[in-house]
């Protein structure tokens, strides 16, 4: 059942996502929470009571739900009950995308609907998977935005989430040309400050120095009252929120240049003649202020262009959703867009097209390649039946396919999403580059006036210039703006990287933490194993029991079992032909197996604690063939009716043709791998020794492999686990990384901190490189961003000047500040060429 609930108390994009996270958490549940309008959708098993729902918002947060009314024409409140066929509702379109459906223009779009110039036909609207755009602060990206602006803790602008590429441009667009009317400005101011070095100075002999002066004045106000006033504004909101941060340094540098410089130009006599050049005028620094607020904005336009270049997978991802599909309606077929599938819907996938939605194959085969989503190369062969993922692409052969997920339940969208959500989460290690920048910003200043005063003393003639040129060049230098961009670039770029690799990364805790992992537990079933398993034979031991009778009992009871070994047994049915009777008193018993009552016969069907739980005998006859197939490696269920057991069902699942070069990959970097599994000892240990595992346990409950994890937490190992199944769910949140099969169920992959699109152990040893990678590139980035500050602070204080006469102009420290943050760009930008294979 689904019903619909209003929220109160949702303010932004992250009390969404909490009051989603939260409901979603409530066992029976399937919640799609939206802020616009602020209502859940929420699909139950059973209906579970609003006080329920309640107690777990409060616990996150100050949020209220209470049920939705809907009003019939009769004006009778109703509860909303939302049928398998969604009502359309027609709404005047004002936004978005719109194409010619024959491309008479080639790739030209438009941004409201109407005709085709060309042809005339009515231009189609381009779906897209993220229709609202929002926006985050790259060096703050718990910060998120329904509009553009700037961040309330840093000041900096806001940046598009999800790979906006148009949203991107305008931010890249708007600094480009705030850059040029800098430049502009800046270089005459430049030109006439150094033209004081030319011997016999030409332009002193059009005017004199004092309206020179006058003239850098002119043309720096466009420069610091257009250009670049926001560095101001960010600086002033820093001070007066006391998040102290680079803008802090480049305002209080800049501004006291500039305002120093027009105090000089107004009232040059209340300085004094230590401040003066041999003209009588006071020495101005309107070239420094505005060359140093010039090269700090040509820093946020390299940034701006970085983010567009981190955000390329999630851009290649955006551009694999076609725009449209064919559907079958009876006989007919038509182009819709996929905005308009529907769950249900037949589609015919044409050869080199791109899947529209998740489904399933009704008719046909194919031959699909999912490398943009899974990473590996080799195109997958799939049968009727066959799963297949929005994205992917067909290839030269026609089937039909049945449309089962839609919109943003697809796998694209989830992976898109996920993405998204890890790129703008922060690492551990990250709360050390803030507590730096806490205490770096008023050490900084304090370094500053103590170069003032001790140059003021100390220094040679003009002792207060020194003074005041060296305290600017400290507070300029310093800027830690390379140190708020070391760790959110190397996330983004990995988290992409990772995402073209089939390994999905929730946040981007889990990536750094995969780096310590020690330990390894795998499942069995799905994981180690294909999870496509097969009937080999089903034996009766029982004279009032033929074979084809314990199938039927088998059959009916697995019918209504949603488990890979179920589902292998109504293969196994259809193709003997038999038929499913229906089954009452159906229970699921976790770990053990199923029950039911089939006629008068009370039915068992599973491992030996169900036979121990039912009281059902196992005669020794029985119990040698079953563990005879066991120590091959099989798994055995035994069917028991009444108190004795009468048969049992004989599956073998293959091992993954991956699997043992994976855990031979995983041991040789020192990794312990341990199976976990449900299955009896039997099996575990074929399959272990078959694998060389480290160690395994076997017959084990969802709870057993929730304490062993806990166990060997407490022996202080960092524990990864991978599984695939709802039984692993429990054990997946417990470690301090889980792992998910993408082959496994939505439950399992929700409860895992990364996921493997292909289900394949091979991603686990990828996704520990990746970690591995992104660490080492991080703590790079923070030497490039913390190495310019330490070495370049001491020679901007004027250190080296006693020994060597050196001093650092504050353009050069300017300069010096930016090519830090252009290093630690390039060096995370070099983690998309990295190999993580």
């Amino acid at each position: 059942m689904t019903h619909t609930y209003k929220i109160t108390g949702m303010s932004c994009q992250g009390c969404r996502t909490k009051v989603e996270k939260a409901l979603n958490g409530i066992d029976g549940i399937s919640a799609k929470v939206t802020l616009e309008p602020a209502e859940a959708i929420i699909t139950m098993d059973k209906h579970i009571q609003t006080e329920k729902l309640q107690e777990a918002l409060s616990a996150s947060g100050n949020y209220s739900i209470e049920m939705k009314a809907h009003e019939k024409d009769t004006k009778e409140k109703v509860h909303h009950h939302h049928g398998t066929t969604p009502i359309k509702v027609n709404r005047e379109e004002t936004g978005g995308v719109y194409y010619c459906p024959m491309h008479c223009e080639g790739d030209k779009t438009y941004d409201k609907p109407g005709h085709c110039p060309v042809c005339g036909m009515d231009l189609l609207k381009q779906p897209t998977l993220k229709q609202a755009t929002q926006f985050t602060c790259p060096m703050h990206p718990e910060i998120i935005s329904d509009q553009p602006g700037s961040c309330p803790i840093c000041g900096m602008d806001l940046v598009p989430l999800g790979g906006n590429l148009e949203e991107e441009d305008k931010v890249y667009e708007t600094l480009l040309r705030k850059f040029k009317i800098a430049t502009i400005f800046t270089v005459p101011i430049f030109l006439i400050a150094m033209s004081e070095m030319i011997p016999g100075n030409p332009i002193f002999k059009l005017m004199e120095l004092k309206y020179w002066n006058w003239v850098q004045f002119a043309f720096s106000i466009p420069v610091v009252f257009y250009a670049t006033w926001m560095f101001f504004q960010r600086a002033w909101q820093s001070i007066i929120t006391w998040k102290l941060n680079m803008f802090t340094l480049i305002g209080i540098g800049a501004g006291v240049a500039w305002l120093f410089s027009l105090v000089a130009l107004l009232f040059p006599d209340v300085f004094p003649d230590q401040f003066k050049t041999h003209h009588g005028t006071v020495y101005v620094y309107f070239e420094a202020a505005t060359v140093i607020l010039t090269l700090v904005l040509l820093g946020q336009l390299l940034e701006a262009r970085a983010h567009g270049k981190t955000n390329s997978a999630i851009k290649e991802l955006l551009k694999l959703a076609p725009n449209t599909a064919t559907r079958i309606v009876g006989d007919k077929e038509s182009t819709v867009s996929i905005d308009d599938i529907q769950k249900g819907d037949l589609l015919r996938v044409k050869p080199g097209e791109k899947i529209p939605v998740d489904g399933s194959i009704k008719t046909g085969e194919a031959i699909i390649d999912e490398s943009m989503i899974s990473g590996e190369p080799v195109p997958v062969e799939k049968k009727t039946g066959d799963k297949v993922s929005s994205g992917t692409i067909n290839g030269n052969k026609t089937f039909v396919m049945l449309a089962e997920k839609v919109g943003s339940e697809t796998l694209l969208s989830q992976i898109i999403e996920m993405v998204n959500s890890a790129s703008r989460s922060k690492a551990p290690i990250q709360k050390m580059a803030d507590k730096i920048s806490g205490y770096f910003v008023p050490v900084v200043v304090l370094i500053a006036i103590v170069t003032f005063i001790v140059w003021a003393i100390y220094g040679p003639e003009p002792s207060y210039v020194y003074a005041f040129v060296n305290a600017i060049a400290v507070l300029i230098i310093a800027c830690p703006c390379a140190l708020g961009l070391a760790t959110p670039m190397s996330v983004m770029v990995g988290v992409g990287k990772g995402a073209q690799s089939g390994i999905l990364i929730k946040n981007a805790e889990s990536l750094e933490k995969m780096n310590a992992i020690d330990v390894v537990i795998i499942d069995k079933t799905g994981t180690v194993t294909e999870g496509k398993p097969s009937v080999e034979k089903v034996v009766s031991v029982n004279s009032d029991f033929n074979e084809k009778d314990v199938l039927e009992r088998i059959v009916a009871l697995n019918s209504s079992s949603e488990h890979p070994l179920a589902q292998a047994t109504l293969r196994y049915g259809e193709e003997n032909k038999i038929k499913v009777q229906p089954i009452s008193n159906f229970e699921a018993v976790t770990g053990k197996g199923v029950i039911g009552k089939l006629g008068k016969e009370e039915l068992a069907l599973g491992n030996q604690k169900l036979m121990e739980h039912v009281k059902a005998k196992i005669d020794n006859k029985l119990d040698e063939q079953v563990k005879a197939a066991q120590k091959q490696g099989k798994t055995v269920s035994y069917l028991a009716v009444g108190n004795k057991a009468v048969g049992f069902v004989v599956i073998s699942d293959k091992i993954k043709a991956s699997s043992a070069a994976a855990i031979h990959k995983l041991q040789q970097e020192g990794l312990k791998v341990i199976m976990f599994t449900g299955d009896n000892e039997d099996t575990a240990r074929a399959v272990s020794g078959t694998l060389n595992l480290d160690g395994f346990k076997a017959g084990m409950l969802p709870e057993d492999k929730l304490n062993e994890i806990k166990k060997l937490q407490g022996e202080g190992k960092k524990v990864a686990m991978a599984g695939d199944g709802i039984n692993d769910a429990p054990a997946l949140s417990q470690a301090d990384i889980g792992i998910a099969m993408g082959t496994g169920t939505d439950v399992a992959i929700e409860s895992a901190a990364i996921t493997l699109v292909k289900g394949d152990l091979n991603g686990i040893a990828k996704a520990r490189l990746l970690s591995h990678k992104v660490m080492g590139n991080i703590k790079g980035n923070l030497f490039f961003a913390l190495g310019y500050n330490v070495l370049g602070i001491p020679v901007a204080a004027g250190l080296l000047y006693p020994v060597f006469g050196i001093l650092l102009s504050p353009m050069i420290a300017a300069l010096a500040m930016s090519f830090s943050s252009v290093s630690v760009i390039l060096n995370s930008l070099r983690l998309r060429s990295a190999k993580i294979d």
